[in-house]
């Protein structure tokens, strides 16, 4: 059985209409999209990064694909025909990205596709086999995760798979299928069972036909299993990882670990198995310090785009500006590679050389070598007056971590000894964070109320929120938010606007209205991101899909004092948003 025969399997599942024809969809002439993400890493961070909530710490989102809004459904023939053609023209878009092998790219093109058209199976089965195409890859490229996978036994692995599964059943925001779980952990060993690095790197000495043959029977040969409890699933994956191990040769971690990547990578967006590079990774960005380069990037079509430069960190003493792109890491050309790939290979131990080949819009393009080491990473940027004159103040927030709180509070007071009359607080491209930070500063402009609701299946998940301190900032405030801005930046943005505290100016926000744990795995060094509840604003509106709606909608510009497409920085007059929230908050009643 094959890859597309257990997604649809899987499919089964969930809840999902049945669309018959969209084969019919991929032309022969496609026109390629690629749906550049929004990459906030410092060098170092690459990946989903999450809101959270609950007891244990959470953390921010990371890479945040664009998306357009939901459209409600055609009411006559031409609306219809209208709605075919960009469905079809979306699965074309996205089958040429999976041929392209540029996994990450059809993850997001797929995921912002069925927000378009929530009923599409087949996108949506694109979407469940693009995710285990990229897992595959990203897994073996990952170092820490092959030392994992070499040092584990097999009973070891087990007893992490089991951990996941108890983990799912206890905190998972939904009710669990076990048997959708292990028919999409089949699913990930199937995909890894056809991935070439996977097969050159696990199974040298097992011929093609002996792989094919194993990964067309895997499903058929448990097919008829009990899947009614969680240990009945570890005693099946014990099973598939002896066959394995008996007739491909394959090792028995690397058989039950693609099992426990498969049974949480597909739940939804946001739930994934963490390696421990990983793990550490998310903790280093919850705590906001981390050891790398001290540059913000996002991924370019051959390159990777530098947005930032943290003050005083390798990059900056270097010479690296804002502007700035990376074409190549220790002789890999970004051009040759996907953007997360390139990206991780910033990363290495404090102290340790990294080669770039770095462009710039005024210089000869150039090789350098910077040592990496640990840098403190500021969320609060751009700190001063707009508007001297009506003495509004702004500054941006790049996302929600620890030091958030007191790092606004600092920027507040700044602006305050200038003679701040009114605020703008800029969350464009702010990609959430720390669910906790995110209330705290909703807190130090609202006086009362509720700040946010959170809802889980268990009870422990259930929270609300609300304004709780003495003192706060009264000075009239506008928000700044457009189609990147979410998870905990649509805490503190739905709080503003449902408690009518502020003025939320730009579009429509991302929608990540869902709450995610870090867990810390016993059984092996490994974590697990899981949501495990949803979260609502105020007034009881759920953001998941909804996102937050700004009071005055301005068309997305490019953000004042960081760089366009061409790497020069743009200016305060050449951002529409910001122009538009200083002229509401100069009007004399503000």
């Amino acid at each position: 059985m094959d890859l597309l025969t257990t997604i649809n399997r899987c499919l089964a599942f969930d809840k999902q209409a049945d669309q018959s024809n969209e084969g019919k969809a991929i032309a022969k002439h496609a026109r390629r999209r690629r749906v550049a993400g929004r990459m906030r890493t410092f060098a170092l961070v690459v990946g989903a990064i999450a809101v959270g909530g609950s007891s244990m710490p959470a953390f921010a989102q990371g890479f945040v694909p664009s998306r357009g809004p939901t459209v409600s459904a055609p009411t006559n023939d031409a609306e219809r025909k209208l709605e075919e053609q960009e469905r079809a023209r979306a699965l074309t878009d996205g089958i040429e990205l999976e041929d392209a092998g540029q996994w990450s790219d059809a993850i997001d093109h797929y995921e912002s596709a069925t927000r378009r058209f929530p009923q599409d199976r087949i996108l949506y089965q694109r979407l469940l086999i693009s995710r285990l195409r990229f897992d595959v890859n990203r897994r073996y490229q990952d170092q820490t995760y092959l030392r994992s996978l070499r040092d584990m036994t097999t009973s070891q692995s087990l007893d992490l798979y089991s951990e996941i599964l108890a983990n799912l059943q206890t905190h998972y925001v939904d009710t669990i299928e076990w048997s959708r779980v292990l028919l999409h952990g089949t699913a990930a060993l199937e995909t890894a069972l056809d991935d070439e690095t996977f097969v050159q790197t696990m199974l040298p000495n097992a011929t093609p036909e002996q792989i094919e043959k194993f990964r067309m029977e895997i499903h058929h040969r448990i097919s008829q299993r009990s899947t009614q409890s969680r240990f009945d699933l570890r005693a099946t994956v014990s099973q598939v990882a002896s066959m394995a191990q008996q007739e491909l040769g394959l090792s028995g971690t690397a058989t039950v670990l693609e099992f426990v990547s498969g049974a949480v990578s597909t739940l939804d967006t946001y739930t994934r198995l963490l390696s421990p590079g990983q793990l550490d990774d998310m903790f280093s960005t919850i705590d906001g310090n981390f050891v790398g380069l001290g540059v913000e990037l996002k991924p370019g079509e051959d390159c990777l785009n530098i947005l930032s430069v943290i003050p005083g960190g390798p990059a900056d003493e270097a010479g690296i500006v804002a502007g700035d792109r990376i074409m190549g890491v220790d002789a890999i050309s970004a051009a040759d590679r996907d953007p997360d790939y390139v990206a991780d290979l910033l990363r290495g131990p404090e102290g340790s050389l990294v080669s770039l080949e770095i462009a710039s819009v005024d210089q000869q393009p150039r090789s350098i070598r910077v040592a990496r080491r640990r840098v403190d990473v500021p969320c609060v940027e751009n700190i001063h007056l707009v508007d001297t004159d009506a003495k509004i103040g702004y500054f941006r927030l790049t996302n929600f971590q620890k030091s958030t709180p007191a790092e606004v509070e600092k920027a507040l007071w700044a602006l305050s000894r200038q003679g701040m009359r009114s605020l703008i607080i800029d969350l464009r491209d702010n990609p959430g964070g720390l669910l906790p930070a995110s209330v705290e500063v909703a807190d130090r402009f609202i006086d009362n109320g509720r700040i946010l609701t959170t809802r889980g299946r268990n009870a422990r998940e259930n929270f609300d929120y609300s304004a709780h301190r003495a003192n706060t900032w009264n000075v009239p405030l506008a928000v700044l938010i457009d189609r990147n801005s979410a998870s905990a930046s649509e805490i503190f943005s739905g709080a503003i606007r449902d408690s009518n505290r502020g003025t939320v100016v730009g579009e429509k926000s991302y929608g990540k209205g869902s709450v995610q744990g870090i867990f810390r795995m016993q059984a092996a060094q490994f974590g697990l991101c899981l949501t495990t509840a949803k979260f609502y604003s105020p007034s009881g509106r759920a953001i998941s899909r909804n996102g937050v709606e700004p009071h005055l909608s301005v068309p997305p510009t490019y953000i004042a004092a960081r760089p366009d497409e061409n790497g020069r920085l743009v200016t305060e007059l050449e951002d529409d948003v910001l122009q538009r929230a200083i002229e509401h908050l100069a009007q004399p009643a503000h």
